[in-house]
């Protein structure tokens, strides 16, 4: 199998399945915790960029209107209650595997396919939102953010939920949390391998070793970590976060429409996830960004909804 994205996530090829209608709407039934984001001037990509490529910057200058949010990712039982309400069945489940970090596959990795150049990345047959490390593995615990979500899948909650998927302006705007063009959520201090520890991230070397100093060695659960100043907590680390929009960089050079044209069909993701660490993937910063196929699905992928108006 071939893949690209090293620790920001395999992707499917050639597999894009069709997917029913989302379902009706039922607002708010599924709501643990919901918080309001004050619209206003938005910041959106930074001055500080620190992977070219992904052309982070400069940054500029957006309206958007108030918001409100999901306080956390999107739970396993806010999943779980989705599911039941409507009979989802998920793109993982539909073409019957998806992608699981190596050291996290029950038995090891004997008997099971790699991707060429990212080997830790496996397909398991039968993983999916409620088997996140494969059929013989443990169920996950409620309050863990779904994983092995597609896009397709994603947006069909938020439209079941009476909500949406956000757009980036609008997530980083909410990530910075009053705070302007900083880093992180909690401001520039550089997280660190060990003292206080405030998301969920790799700690050792990837991809063999994981410390686990920050308490967790998979996702953590959606509010493990203190929240920043809006109320919503873990923007950066735990997960990817699907948004609405597709993967495209703010550049006219011959570089960037190299890159839009290579992009063409992803959609982007945002946070960085528990894989993540400054010496491979130095994505769980508020302004990076990547892209993965709508279909693609793996255990460090979610997502969170935002809401135009108060949910009942």
């Amino acid at each position: 199998m071939r893949g690209e994205t090293g620790c920001c996530g395999p992707r499917r090829e050639g597999s894009c399945a069709p997917l029913a209608a989302p379902p009706v709407a039922e607002p708010g039934k599924h709501l643990r915790n919901c918080v309001a984001v004050p619209g206003g001037v938005a910041l959106l990509g930074t001055m500080r960029p620190m992977i070219e490529g992904d052309v982070e910057g400069p940054a500029i200058h957006k309206r958007v209107r108030d918001l409100w949010w999901e306080a956390g990712a999107i739970s396993v039982a806010q999943f779980r209650r989705f599911v039941a309400a409507t009979g989802h069945v998920t793109m993982a489940e539909r073409l019957g595997w998806s992608f699981v970090f190596h050291s996290h596959v029950p038995g090891g990795v004997k008997g099971t396919l790699g991707v060429a150049g990212l080997e830790w990345w496996r397909r398991i047959d039968g993983a999916d939102w409620a088997h996140p490390t494969g059929p013989e593995g443990e169920a996950p615990a409620e309050d863990l953010p779904v994983t092995h979500v597609a896009w397709q899948d994603a947006r069909a909650f938020a439209s079941w939920a009476g909500g949406r998927l956000p757009r980036e302006v609008e997530w980083e705007h909410a990530a910075r949390g009053g705070l302007g063009d900083v880093r992180f959520p909690w401001g520039d201090d550089e997280p660190g391998e060990e003292g206080e520890h405030r998301l969920n991230i790799w700690q050792g070397r990837f991809p063999s070793q994981d410390t686990g100093a920050d308490g967790h060695t998979g996702p953590a659960p959606v509010m493990a970590f203190a929240p920043n100043g809006y109320g919503l907590h873990q923007m950066v680390g735990n997960v990817w976060e699907w948004t609405a929009e597709p993967f495209r960089v703010r550049s006219a050079s011959s570089a960037g429409r190299r890159i839009n044209a290579e992009a063409r069909g992803r959609k982007l993701l945002k946070g960085g996830s528990f894989l993540c660490h400054r010496s491979y993937c130095y994505r769980y910063r508020i302004a990076a960004r990547t892209g993965n196929t709508p279909d693609s699905t793996s255990g460090h992928t979610g997502f969170r909804v935002v809401y135009d108006a108060p949910p009942g």
